[in-house]
């Protein structure tokens, strides 16, 4: 049964603009939905997301309800990453997931292996459908090469209310990652817009008057051995796509393994980027309690850590308590 949702426009503006505020997705989101032949104006279809609304007019949107289909045993079995993928918590409103390192999130025209959204379907897991067909459930993604904590919205009542959370920033994440050189100092903040870079299409790049506002703060967590290579830890205060990797680069460092921002990506000593999304916390849509979650380090990760780093003391450094506590403020 479809899910329907009417709202009425209280002022003159974009079909696409509108529906955005209201069902707090992005704009590219709202259009594919208007594209589909989800929404009506006044009780007519409309496809086009420049459409302007006046006052009074009656918008009508319908969220099918998501495709799910049985284990498919081939699926499970020839997908090498299927077995990987650690459900961390999971109620009748979402799912935390911990993404294993180089799974797309997500179908999109140039991607051709299975996505964590085709996993999720072959679970036959009920999924919200508010950001549309190839990203059901999807409230936030990881690029493909970064591993972690990830949640996943069942119903279109809790896609909204934690999207909103990303909006206003109540949801948070931190994250680990592994650099080159070390930072000088112990807490480092970056403050710099990002925007799609000109030279490079694959690339994001910081310092750009037209870009998005985008705020990360860096804490020293240890030292490798050879004094080389730094483990900290990553406060994401927005959600720009690459923002970590791109606000390094503007301090002239990298991730180990991260073959775009990389300065020397053939010396980068490592098969994926050594960045992991390790704690997320936002406000359950329900119980409204603020939740944490903590996705363990995989095999890859804690591996290169030990080869690289004294790790005597990693259940102390690791902690996540001590890694929330290293960051002054959420704002």
């Amino acid at each position: 049964m479809a899910d329907v949702k009417e709202y009425i426009c209280d002022k003159n503006e974009r079909l696409d603009t509108f529906l955005a505020s209201k069902i707090s997705q992005t704009r590219s989101q709202v259009a594919h939905l208007i594209k589909q032949g989800a929404v009506s104006v006044d009780d007519k279809c409309v496809t086009r997301p420049g459409v302007k609304l006046k006052e009074e007019q009656k918008i009508s949107i319908v969220f099918p309800q998501a495709q799910t289909k049985e284990i498919d045993q081939n699926f499970m079995q020839e997908t090498s990453w299927a077995k990987e993928v650690k459900i961390i918590y999971e109620d009748e409103e979402l799912i935390v997931i911990n993404k294993p390192s180089g799974v797309t999130v997500h179908p999109a025209p140039s991607v051709k292996e299975p996505t964590l959204v085709d996993w999720l379907k072959y679970q036959g897991m009920s999924l919200s459908t508010i950001s549309g067909e190839e990203r059901h459930g999807i409230v936030h993604r990881l690029d493909k090469g970064t591993s972690g904590a990830m949640v996943v919205a069942k119903s279109n009542e809790a896609h909204e209310f934690l999207s909103k959370q990303l909006q206003d920033k109540s949801m948070g994440r931190y994250y680990l990652a592994i650099i080159t050189p070390p930072l000088k100092d112990d807490l480092t903040t970056v403050e710099a817009n990002i925007a799609r870079s000109a030279s490079n299409r694959l690339k994001m790049a910081s310092g750009l008057a037209h870009g998005k506002y985008a705020k990360t703060q860096f804490k020293q967590l240890a030292l490798s051995g050879d004094a080389k290579l730094q483990l900290v830890a990553c406060k994401l205060f927005t959600g720009r796509t690459h923002q970590i990797r791109v606000h390094l680069e503007s301090l002239n460092r990298h991730i180990m393994g991260d073959h775009i921002y990389a300065l020397a990506p053939k010396n980068a000593q490592s098969e994926r980027i050594m960045l992991h999304a390790y704690i997320i916390y936002f406000t359950h849509p329900i119980t409204k309690k603020r939740i944490e979650f903590k996705a363990e380090l995989d095999t890859s990760v804690q591996q290169f850590l030990e080869e690289k780093f004294d790790m005597e003391s990693a259940n102390e450094i690791l902690a996540a308590k001590h890694i929330v506590e290293c960051f002054t403020t959420d704002t």
